[in-house]
């Protein structure tokens, strides 16, 4: 694996030969627009033959000698990808990097919102990278019903003939947002929230999906407990289907917040078959500019999580997408990864990045000053490390409408989907 940042001078020809590939190659895996216009800190995925990257924490009784053997590579291989080590004097808790020919396994799960069948092209790119597709269709009434907001029969059909599991995706959701009330008022009624599981079974049996992903958002704090029952018994009826839920990041519990008082990470770890964690908008929409899903905080709820949630059942959330902000009110819009890369580049601004956050950023002047925090391949390896070294079952993306063909190259080249 390769990735050049691009430096001062540097052109596509120039790269394409250091590189041994073609202008073209580069285009295509990086999403360019242009084969002549590149600035200065913009990340490019290069693919090549090499071994695979994986991260490894020392625990006591490893050698270098025992990791060879485990990941299939040798001890001249480590030790020439981590000159600062003493070879006979590891560390408990040191990170090694591992160069290996095997693949990291995991679990993906791409969002999907189906607005019209051109959304079918974002599966047909995407298919070779994704386990699971959540099909973001559904919400429910006051009265508990569920309901299908959006045509999903097409993308179930297509899911199904790539090999992909699709899922009904649910959500507390109304023209206004998500609704703490609508969730709060279903919740804490027995009554209602039977109604909303076997309608959601009803639902899920009559379309032939694989299962649901649940994404009840703002629930209020006093219904945490009543999310647990609801997610059990749902749990009961579904049998063999897949119960995926989505939960606010944390990093402590505060069973008080309105945003994350709700998820008892323990509880619902022990009853969902996969629990998906949304480590992404730390820089959320109107909100001060910051990383998207920076490297260090997307630590940190990891190990939070997994004191609670079995490893093995866990994604996290990788975001395919950034945020321009315009100040001074801070008004946000979104935009795809590779549509911030490329506006960077239309606009001639040099592409920052963050070493800590992991993270791409540049500013432009419009009328207004603007800056824009958006993810790269440089960025992303690391994240795929992280998910590597803490054993983790996957990740999920949101969401596949957000073009980003770094991301997709990337896996296809490094990263072993289970289907």
């Amino acid at each position: 694996m390769a990735i050049h940042t691009v430096q001062k001078g540097d052109s596509l020809w120039a790269i394409a030969k250091l590189y041994n590939t073609t202008i073209q190659s580069i285009m295509d895996t990086n999403g360019l627009e242009s084969s002549t216009n590149i600035v200065p800190g913009l990340a490019l995925y290069i693919p090549d033959e090499q071994l695979h990257t994986r991260l490894y924490e020392i625990r006591a009784g490893d050698t270098l000698w025992s990791l060879a053997i485990r990941y299939n590579t040798s001890v001249y291989n480590i030790v020439g990808a981590n000159q600062q080590i003493d070879p006979n004097r590891l560390s408990i808790g040191q990170k090694v990097i591992i160069p290996s020919p095997n693949k990291a396994r995991i679990q993906t799960l791409g969002f999907l919102v189906p607005q019209s069948l051109s959304a079918l092209e974002s599966i047909n790119k995407t298919a070779h990278s994704l386990t699971y597709l959540a099909i973001v269709a559904y919400s429910f009434l006051e009265e508990g019903w569920a309901y299908r907001v959006l045509e999903d029969g097409p993308f179930i059909l297509r899911a199904k003939q790539l090999g992909i599991k699709p899922l009904l995706m649910i959500r507390n959701i109304t023209q206004k947002g998500f609704s703490a009330e609508l969730a709060g008022a279903v919740l804490s009624n027995s009554t209602l929230r039977r109604r909303l599981i076997d309608s959601i079974v009803n639902l899920i049996n009559q379309a032939g999906y694989a299962g649901v992903s649940i994404d009840f958002e703002f629930i209020p704090p006093p219904q945490r407990f009543d999310f647990v029952k609801f997610l059990r018994d749902l749990k009961q009826e579904l049998g063999n289907k897949i119960l995926h839920v989505n939960v606010h990041a944390k990093t402590e519990d505060v069973p008080t917040n309105r945003i994350i008082g709700a998820y008892d990470y323990f509880e619902i770890g022990s009853v969902a078959d996969i629990v998906a964690v949304m480590t992404m908008d730390y820089g959320y929409p109107t909100g001060p500019p910051n990383p998207i899903a920076p490297l260090w905080w997307m630590e940190q709820v990891v190990q939070y999580s997994v004191g609670l949630i079995d490893p093995r059942k866990m994604q996290i959330a990788f975001p395919l997408y950034g945020y321009d902000w315009k100040f001074p009110e801070n008004i946000t819009s979104a935009l795809s990864a590779n549509a911030a890369q490329n506006f960077a580049i239309s606009v001639g601004a040099e592409i920052n990045y963050d070493i800590l956050a992991a993270s791409p950023y540049f500013s432009y002047q419009s009328i207004d000053q603007h800056i824009v925090w958006f993810v790269d391949i440089r960025g992303f390896t690391l994240r795929y490390q992280l998910v590597d070294l803490y054993k983790l079952l996957g990740v999920t993306f949101w969401q596949l409408q957000f073009d980003f063909p770094q991301n997709w190259a990337f896996l296809k080249q490094e990263i072993k989907v289970i289907k």
